[in-house]
Formats: C-alpha cells, structure tokens, sequence
C-alpha cells in the first residue's frame, strides 16, 4: 500500500511516494522558483507527483491516498489556501487545481502540521498520544497533535506558537507584533543576535569565521565560536537558547503533551540545545511536582517529516 504526499516549500517542490512502514521510496522534484502564478507552481506540483510514481515504478491508481503540506492558512475542508504571504496564494483552491491536472482528490493541510504528523506517526512522537513539534527555521513553526489528532482551531488557524509574546513590546515581527517568540527563537532571530554580538565584540573569532564579512554569519556562527571558547559566541547561544526554553516552557503549560520535539537546522546541535532547555523548563513548568512530565526531545525525520505527514493525511482523515 503506497501513498503520496508534496512538501511545498518556499524554494522547493517535493512530491514522495511513501510506503506503509513510512518510507519514502521515490521522489520528484521541481523548484518553487516564486514569485509566479499559482497556475504554474500547481503546474509542477502535478508534474512532482508523476514523476515520483513513475520512480517508483508504479501506477497512479496503485497509490491509495495523496496529500500536501504547504505554507498559509489551510482549509482542509474545503481545500483552499485563503491565505500564503510566501507563495502568493489569496483564496486558492488548490485541491481542485490538483485534481483537474492529476484526477486524483487531495487532502490539504499547513506545512508545520503536516510535518508535525510525520513526527508523530513515524519519528519523535511515534507512540505519544499528545505531542507538539517546532521548528526553528527562517520562523518558529508549530504543530499540535492532541488523542492523535491535528489541532487547528475553529479556523484551521491554531498551532501558531511562533506568535505567542514572550517580551512584550520587544522586537518587531513579521507578523505584525512586537515580541513573539519567533522574533527571539527562529534561526534568522539568532543571525541578527549573532551579528549584533559581533559589533558589540570586534575581537570575536566570529569576524575571522565569516572573513570579516558580517553578511556570512549563519545560524551556526555563534555555536561554533563558543566550542572555540569565544566570549561572544558563548553570550549569544546562552542568550539563544533562553528564548527558545522560555517559548518551549509556554508550550508546556499551555498543552502538557506527552512529547515536545524541536526541529529545524538548529536542533542539530543537539546535546548542546537540548541539555539547557531541559534544565530551564523544570522550574518553569507548571506541573513539575507530577510524576508524568513532557519529554523534550530533537525531530528525527529531518525534511522527510513534511511529505510522510502529508501523505498519510488520508489515513488520518479517513477514519
């Protein structure tokens, strides 16, 4: 039994044929290449998808169910993005479109839930029955699953946890606000922490890291120049790494899950992220005398967790 999910992203179109023990056997590819008409973009999704089947040396009626994960307010019901600032999308009826170029219907679902569902029916979640995945990428992406199912609220908006405040009036965010979390906790939040460290600091190793171009600071920047005993790196990923603990705290008290897993390039680091958090969050969490306390753990599927999730979208709406 095979199904078929499309990660679409800001840069890339992946469309996987996954198996029924969640491996991904085949994929097809296209580049987003925005900004361009959503008649385009759907136009290689479809393309994506034939290409996947036919790596995998199947039929398209061999695959029981297809889905997609992609960025913006999803109505999974009726199959719309109302709304995709990254792709352009205003009110656009994607599953239709799919269907017309492929004859197949599709389930729809926001991109950080469709990878949280990969998580939790194959990585970090496999076995909880309550579970948040994050994502510290260009934002903070968030993914609530609760008794197994996508939470999204009454306007398949919910789950937004990079836009909860944790300073008010702090930095200003893209969305509008001023303090969210994904203006402290995202990796284009610890870049900006990073350069400014380094202009606080002109002795920093960093400047010799990037070769004294500044605009060559990467998420991993400040990391790197604390293994190497630098005061400034050291500042900014104990600076870094309290934003996101106090973020993973609210998630904590708000939902008590069974597991929280953090993904994103970031949570590569580890041990080195992972450690302090844990430590951070035993006195800030609201049920810390219980006996069952949340595990905070790293996502193990990496960018395979998005197309899993989005082709076992079916499963999950079918029952």
């Amino acid at each position: 039994m095979y199904r078929l999910g499309i990660d679409l992203g800001g840069t890339n179109i992946v469309a996987g044929v996954v198996d029924e023990n969640y491996k991904i056997i085949a994929v097809g590819k296209r580049k987003t290449n925005t900004p361009r008409s959503a008649e385009s973009i759907v136009d290689d999704m479809a393309a994506a998808t034939f290409e996947a089947i036919e790596k995998a040396g199947l039929k398209i009626d061999d695959i029981k169910s297809f889905g997609v994960g992609t960025p913006g307010s999803i109505d999974p019901q009726t199959g719309i993005i109302p709304y995709s600032n990254n792709l352009g999308f205003v009110n656009l009826p994607l599953v239709d479109m799919l269907e017309e170029r492929t004859g197949k219907r599709f389930y729809i679902e926001n991109d950080a839930n469709a990878a949280a569902y990969g998580e939790y029916i194959a990585g970090a979640g496999k076995g909880a029955e309550n579970f948040v995945a994050i994502t510290l990428g260009t934002g903070v992406g968030g993914g609530v699953i609760i008794d197994g199912k996508i939470y999204t609220g009454s306007n398949y908006a919910g789950g937004e946890l990079g836009h909860t405040v944790i300073n008010m009036d702090g930095e200003y965010c893209t969305c509008g606000r001023n303090g969210c979390w994904e203006a402290y906790a995202s990796a284009t939040a610890l870049i900006r922490q990073t350069k400014q460290a380094m202009i606080r600091y002109p002795n920093s190793i960093m400047w010799q890291m990037c070769k004294g171009d500044i605009n060559s600071v990467s998420g991993l920047t400040a990391f790197d120049a604390m293994r190497n005993g630098d005061e400034a790196g050291r500042f900014v990923v104990d600076k870094y790494i309290h934003y996101v603990a106090v973020g993973i705290s609210n998630v904590i008290n708000i939902f008590q899950p069974d597991v929280v897993c953090i993904g994103g390039g970031v949570s590569k680091e580890g041990d080195t992220l992972i450690v302090p958090i844990k430590e951070f969050i035993e006195g800030e969490n609201y049920a810390r005398n219980n006996k069952k306390k949340t595990v905070v753990k790293t996502a193990t599927l990496g960018n395979d967790a998005g197309i899993i999730g989005a082709a076992y979208l079916g499963e999950l709406y079918e029952t």
